[in-house]
């Protein structure tokens, strides 16, 4: 039976907008506490005319993750199951106000910044800040007129993020890309998918140069590439496999961004590339072992 190839399947502006070494950080994040400055009393004695009073220190500080583009349809999702497994999100937009809108979300640990990666790795350091110890990026190009705007965003922007964190020394970086960036070493130059998504401004081939710099630039990666993405609820269960190996398939965005949450979470994820779609007659497997069973290259 003939399959209808991945990104067909979708509208044309699904298409558009899916996608669109000074370490201070161990290679695994989780939201393990890792000051406590906050003071409280916890016991009062009397002893004859003396009071002693005890004082501890017990609050937990969050670990803060950077979004750059976190109003996007994959973006705001990853926030949003940022904050349910317990980091602190700073919020990366370059409308305000339309993230306002976007982000229905009142967590005291959110925090919204004008942040455009078009900007320069400068600016960018700026607003990621000291207070942050990893980067998503979930940035795409907005459609139009402009062909040189994939570039601008896809590729000189992903660069001024990863420059920005080494500026910082932020040693952590997740991407979502896509599957088909290596299309034409594939054998698939001419997969209507390829050939659609390489017409306005060469997409595909601005991604797959930005990979290449993140696994030159010395930083702890995780370069995810999803199928066509759906914005309704998933509908199977995840297949990760090797980068260069999936041509078609499919996958909800809210699962695209579960794999960028718990790519900080597990070590196995460290500098990989892994390529993700979702299948009905898969078996549910733990991500642990999903990022385990990606080999290195």
């Amino acid at each position: 039976m003939a399959v209808t190839p991945l990104f067909l399947r979708n509208s044309p502006r699904t298409l558009w907008t899916q996608h669109s070494h000074h370490s201070r950080l161990p290679t695994t994040l989780t939201t393990t506490p890792k000051t406590s400055r906050s003071l409280s009393f916890n016991s009062t004695k009397m002893e004859a005319s003396e009071i002693t009073e005890e004082v501890t220190e017990n609050v937990s500080v969050k670990k803060k993750i950077f979004v750059a583009g976190a109003t996007g349809s994959t973006g705001k999702r990853i926030v949003e199951q940022l904050l349910a497994k317990g980091f602190a999100v700073k919020a990366g937009v370059r409308d305000l106000d339309k993230a306002r809108t976007a982000l229905l979300n009142d967590s005291p640990d959110l925090q919204i910044v004008k942040a455009d990666v078009t900007e320069g790795s400068e600016k960018l350091a700026q607003v990621i800040g000291d207070d942050s110890e990893a980067v998503i990026c979930a940035t795409g190009f907005r459609p139009g007129w402009d062909l040189f705007a994939p570039w601008k965003v896809d590729n000189f922007g992903t660069v001024n993020l990863v420059e920005a964190c080494r500026k910082l020394g932020v040693n952590r970086f997740i991407l979502i890309s896509s599957i088909l960036v290596n299309g034409a070493a594939m054998g698939q130059i001419l997969n209507p998918a390829y050939i659609f998504l390489n017409v306005f401004g060469l997409t595909l081939v601005a991604k797959l140069q930005a990979e290449k710099y993140i696994r030159k630039s010395g930083i702890n990666y995780t370069i995810v590439r999803p199928g066509g993405l759906k914005n309704e609820p998933p509908t199977g269960n995840v297949v990760m496999e090797t980068e260069d190996t999936l041509y078609e398939g499919s996958i909800s965005r809210d699962q695209v961004a579960e794999v960028a949450v718990e790519a900080l979470i597990h070590s196995e994820s460290n500098y990989k590339v892994v390529e993700i779609v979702s299948r009905t007659d898969a078996p549910k497997r733990s991500y642990k072992d999903l990022f385990g069973s990606i080999k290195q290259r």
